[in-house]
Order: structure tokens, then C-alpha cells, then sequence
């Protein structure tokens, strides 16, 4: 396994755990019992979270890709018939 596969394996995993942790932790306006201001959404998040959850994203992709590379690498799982 070079390093362009690890590399593209990580990006796509990336975005694909982003989105399973973005809703996790969100209240919106009405939630949180505020009033959203005009022109507003009234479902938005009062605090997205954004910096703590691509943190998130990014060590839980590691562990993933450091999980599937151990299991190319070791030959628990052939990628080749």
C-alpha cells in the first residue's frame, strides 16, 4: 500500500466521518431557548462547534485509516483476488 492510497483514503474518510459528527451536540435557537435574530434561521445552531469537530474528525479518520492500513499491510484483509 504507497502512499497516495493511505493519503486518498484518509481524504475520503475524512469527509465521510465530518458528516456522521457534525449533527452530534447541535441546539438550535429554538432548542437552546433563544430567539433567533432576524432573517435568521430559527433552526441554525447557536454553536456550531466547527474547530472541535474537525478536530474530531480528524484523529477518529486516523485511527480508521491507521486501522485499515494494519489490515492491508498485515494481510488480515486481501484487497486482490
Amino acid at each position: 500500500m504507497d502512499l497516495v492510497w493511505v493519503v486518498s483514503l484518509y481524504f475520503i474518510l475524512w469527509w465521510l466521518v465530518l458528516f456522521a459528527v457534525l449533527p452530534l451536540g447541535v441546539k438550535s435557537h429554538t432548542e437552546a431557548g433563544s430567539a433567533a435574530a432576524p432573517g435568521h434561521d430559527p433552526g441554525a445552531p447557536v454553536n456550531p462547534n466547527i474547530k472541535k469537530k474537525f478536530l474530531t474528525t480528524s484523529w477518529v479518520t486516523a485511527l480508521i485509516t491507521a486501522l485499515i492500513w494494519a489490515a492491508v499491510t498485515f494481510h488480515w484483509v486481501v484487497l486482490t483476488p
